[in-house]
C-alpha cells in the first residue's frame, strides 16, 4: 500500500464534496473526485485508490449500480466501499452491503466516526 491512502469521493453535491475533500486532504489523504456513479466507476479503474466513498443517490449511474459494477469487475472488487448516504431508515445498512458496499455511512456526515470507519476499512488507525 502506498504511503498515503487514496480515496475516491463519488458525490454530486458540490458543498459535500467541498467540504469532505478539504477536510481529508488536510489529514493527509490523496483525495480523486467524481461527481456520478458512472465517472465513479472509471476513475476506480484508473486511479486505483484505497477506499472509495460513494454516495448512493447519484446522476448518470446510481451508486447502488455503481456499487454492483465494482464489486463485479476482478480490478476493483476488492476496494473498500463506503456508502454515503441519507437514507438512514431501518434495513438500509442491509441493501447498501447487499450492492458490494463494505459498510455505511449516514448523512449528514459525522466527519470524526467517517474517519474511524475509513481507518478500519484501510486496516489502520484513525487520525483524529
Amino acid at each position: 500500500m502506498r504511503a498515503v491512502a487514496k480515496i475516491l469521493l463519488v458525490e454530486d453535491h458540490e458543498e459535500i464534496w467541498d467540504f469532505l475533500s478539504r477536510r481529508l486532504k488536510r489529514r493527509g489523504y490523496e483525495v480523486v473526485l467524481a461527481h456520478d456513479g458512472e465517472e465513479g466507476v472509471m476513475k476506480a479503474r484508473t486511479s486505483r485508490p484505497d477506499i472509495i466513498l460513494l454516495d448512493m443517490n447519484l446522476p448518470v449511474l446510481d451508486g447502488w449500480s455503481a456499487a454492483r459494477a465494482l464489486k463485479s469487475d476482478a480490478d476493483t472488487a476488492r476496494i473498500p466501499i463506503i456508502a454515503l448516504t441519507a437514507h438512514a431508515m431501518s434495513g438500509d445498512r442491509e441493501k447498501v452491503i447487499q450492492a458490494g458496499c463494505d459498510d455505511y455511512h449516514p448523512k449528514p456526515v459525522d466527519f470524526s466516526k467517517l474517519l474511524t470507519q475509513i481507518g478500519a476499512a484501510l486496516g489502520t488507525p484513525a487520525t483524529p
